[in-house]
């Protein structure tokens, strides 16, 4: 019988497991164990056709002992408070991981952003951000895109808090368009940041880059940018899946940009094999090549699996399929806790979230710097700093787990609750 674990039930056991090792502060256990503050707020909006929706927004501020909160917003009709409040308790472990200025948070809002014209969603942004702009603020708690936001949302948070606040700071979210102060690099900084996390524990590995084959279940703005490093890198990445579908090239998928140039035109990934002239053409070269779905993604015989769209992808149904020997966490939380013991048990190397994904929470740290001391930066320096932190934290990662005997996700945590220890204390 499949046992169900949820978000936040697995953020807590991971927490416990994690504070005995350290002998963790029963005051920062308990702070950790509970957020500082869950707000739940009403969105109405008015809809194009003049009706009014109601829609039920949340921000979860789950610590701030190393500086402002920071994390997230989604609009996803999966938003719920538990689901946010492990989301917040990741952005807290994360933060802490790479050693930045900043607590954890999440947030968002119970919607299928799909349905909305752009005024209705506007309109809703705008109202959230007026429900939530008296917490919100620029060394208080700075919001940033996550599924399904993107950097217009983010400018339309800017303008309305503000109005609200009677202050103008693009400091106040991060994911900012260029124009209004968000910075180069970030857009592609979550995959290219889990990139260069792969490939230095593939290095401290003893393993070799060339040929390793990758399957990438997730093909939004995190999983392509991944899939296009990876390649350039050396790796064969053999298959991508969305929540729709997708491809499975066994010989590797030679250009990532005709594949995202052709889900961009059929408005699927799925099929994109036989579509286009690049497809066309290894269409009649290759034997293996045909459609798979997302849940197939992550079962297939490969090197490595990555699980880059949301939470819950490996958990106790689907474990025992895993074929992969390592496990690249580019989801937050994709992995139930009971299965990622059993991988662990199996030998496969699980690269956690809190590490493989932070490249772009650090990126907008980068984004937050130049905004508080007015500065711009290339997207050279942002790409350079961003592979020097990533993998020096990769490295530290690695290095406490092979000196204490941990998996990646306990070194990782222990790292982090040790930071979190350093910066509670007087």
């Amino acid at each position: 019988m499949k046992v169900s674990t949820s978000p936040w039930q697995s953020a807590r056991l991971q927490l416990e497991s994690s504070a005995a090792r350290v002998h963790l502060d029963p005051l920062l256990l308990a702070r950790l164990a509970s957020p500082d503050r869950i707000v739940e707020v009403s969105v109405p909006t008015v809809m194009d056709d003049g009706s009014v929706r109601v829609f039920s927004g949340y921000r979860v501020q789950h610590n701030n002992i190393l500086g402002p909160y920071k994390g997230g917003l989604r609009y996803h009709s999966r938003v719920d408070t538990d689901e946010v409040k492990a989301l917040s308790f990741w952005m807290t472990m994360k933060n802490a991981v790479m050693d930045l200025p900043f607590g954890g948070a999440k947030g968002g809002i119970a919607v299928d952003p799909k349905t909305l014209s752009s005024g209705e969603l506007e309109r809703l942004t705008r109202e959230f951000t007026r429900k939530l702009a008296p917490l919100i603020g620029p060394s208080v708690d700075v919001p940033a895109p996550d599924v399904n936001t993107n950097p217009r949302i983010m400018s339309w948070i800017v303008d309305e808090w503000a109005r609200a606040s009677g202050r103008k700071e693009s400091a106040v979210v991060t994911g900012k368009a260029i124009e209004d102060g968000g910075s180069e690099g970030r857009t592609e900084a979550t995959g290219y940041g889990g990139a260069h996390v792969l490939l230095e524990i593939l290095k401290r590995m003893n393993l070799a880059k060339a040929g390793m084959t990758v399957a990438i279940q997730g093909f939004g703005n995190v999983g392509s940018y991944l899939a296009r490093a990876l390649v350039e890198a050396g790796l064969s990445v053999v298959a991508i899946a969305d929540s729709k579908g997708g491809v499975f090239v066994s010989g590797g998928i030679p250009d990532i940009d005709a594949l995202q140039k052709c889900k961009e035109s059929n408005g699927l990934l799925a099929g994109c094999y036989c579509v286009g002239s690049v497809f066309d053409a290894l269409n009649q070269g290759v034997l293996h090549v045909r459609g798979i779905t997302s849940e197939e993604v992550l079962e297939l015989p490969v090197d490595i699996i990555v699980p880059a769209a949301l939470e819950n992808a490996i958990t106790e149904e689907n474990m025992s399929r895993i074929k992969a020997r390592i496990v690249l966490e580019m989801a937050n939380g994709p992995t139930a806790f009971n299965a990622d013991a059993f991988l662990a048990s199996k030998g496969v190397t699980i690269i956690p979230d809190i590490l493989a994904n932070a490249g772009g929470v650090t990126a907008s740290y980068f984004e937050w710097q130049q905004n508080i001391s007015g500065e711009r930066w290339t997207k050279d320096a942002v790409l350079s700093l961003l592979k020097e932190r990533m993998e020096g934290a990769a490295a530290r990662v690695f290095e406490a787990s092979t000196k204490h005997g941990l998996s990646l996700r306990e070194a990782a945590f222990t790292l982090a609750l040790e930071r979190l220890q350093k910066g509670l204390a007087p």
